[in-house]
């Protein structure tokens, strides 16, 4: 059986301990590109307990680590809290949390101009999440690794009158051609001291070489191999911002080029259009990297492998990292399938009765 969770409540500002509380009914997901989440349900037997709780879980300025084993299994700000009491008389506080990657996405804004030139794409991203830092109360200790560069350099004015998320930019310029990838790690290093540290990735995120074999028949137990082509595309166009400052006549958006993918249409794929709006960008050269950049993402299926796992039988890969998913059985036949993935995202649902805690692990080819 797996050991139980427990849930380290801290203050999310200043990263201090408040209270550590039992937790059940964890389930909890993360993910490179969008933000993870945690629910859970606190226990609540007495009015000892109900004490504590209700004065450490405070929605919009608590931090929550979940560990298992002396390990932070997931980490994030707790957002929502709803004292129950069932039929029974029983009481419970089931909660709800985010990844800090949220935190930038949904609650923190430009609101002041900022412009760089000539600046590389990872410096731009640390300067907005240092400006969020800078502001009163926006500083939650982010470690910022200052020494990586992509090599690539780019142009930017984001203004504070369009009021934009401070993470919204930031996947803004990830997605365009040649970008990056970002996330907000937490973990506990070998003396048990926490870190919320800044990774940024070029081209993307990766950690280590050596995959994690995966089998079927096997640890995995289930598997979902989908292939998606109603998001595809073999032309795009793209908009940006209204280029007409004379109100007194019509108002039309900046368009980028008109790209296409002829090897595709060669290749006997039909003209599929696709389209998107970037109304703060005002540059051409801007707008074409975007529509590049989606072209690039929509000219094939998509194809976001899932495979499933009971949690205690394999060692849990982390983001980024890599696995070699083996299998064999009708659909793919012997020698069967051998392709190796990178972890993109990743889901651990909690025990049910008869059922061990499993995890789903979502993968991109590498």
């Amino acid at each position: 059986m797996t050991a139980p969770y427990q849930l380290r409540v801290c203050d999310l500002r200043t990263d201090r301990t408040l209270d550590i509380l039992p937790v059940q009914d964890v389930g909890f997901d993360d993910y490179i590109g969008k933000t993870g989440s945690m629910s859970g349900t606190i226990p609540i037997p007495n009015r000892q307990i109900a004490a504590r709780a209700r004065s450490v879980l405070l929605p919009g300025r608590t931090m929550l680590y979940l560990e298992r084993g002396g390990q932070i299994a997931w980490g994030g700000a707790l957002w929502t809290r709803t004292p129950t009491r069932d039929t029974h008389g029983y009481l419970s506080c089931p909660i709800q949390a985010g990844g800090l990657e949220g935190y930038y996405r949904g609650h923190r804004l430009l609101v002041d101009t900022l412009t760089a030139a000539g600046v590389d794409q990872l410096d731009i991203a640390r300067q907005l999440i240092t400006y969020a830092a800078a502001q009163a109360g926006g500083d939650l200790g982010i470690e910022i690794d200052y020494t990586q560069v992509s090599g690539v350099l780019r142009d930017r004015t984001y203004s504070r009158y369009d009021l934009p998320s401070i993470g919204g930019l930031i996947d803004q310029l990830a997605a365009t051609a040649d970008g990056f990838e970002w996330r907000i790690q937490i973990y506990a290093d070998s003396s048990g001291a926490r870190h919320r540290v800044l990774r940024l990735g070029y081209p993307r995120l990766a950690v280590g070489s050596t995959p994690v074999i995966l089998d079927s028949p096997g640890p995995v137990g289930a598997y979902a191999l989908p292939e998606d082509a109603s998001p595809m595309a073999t032309a795009w166009q793209s908009r940006g911002a209204s280029v007409n400052s004379n109100q007194a006549s019509a108002s039309y958006p900046l368009m980028s080029s008109l790209l296409t993918r002829p090897d595709l249409i060669s290749a006997g794929w039909p003209r599929l259009d696709g389209t998107s709006d970037y109304s703060s960008v005002e540059v051409q050269a801007t707008l074409d990297q975007h529509a590049l950049a989606d072209l690039n993402r929509a000219a094939g299926t998509v194809i976001i492998p899932s495979v499933q796992y009971v949690t205690a039988r394999v060692e849990q890969p982390q983001l980024g990292s890599y696995v070699r998913l083996r299998i064999t059985d009708d659909w793919h036949p012997a020698p069967g399938l051998d392709a190796r993935y990178r972890v993109v995202g990743l889901r651990v649902a909690p025990e049910e009765r008869g059922r061990p805690e499993a995890t789903d692990l979502y993968l991109e080819a590498a």
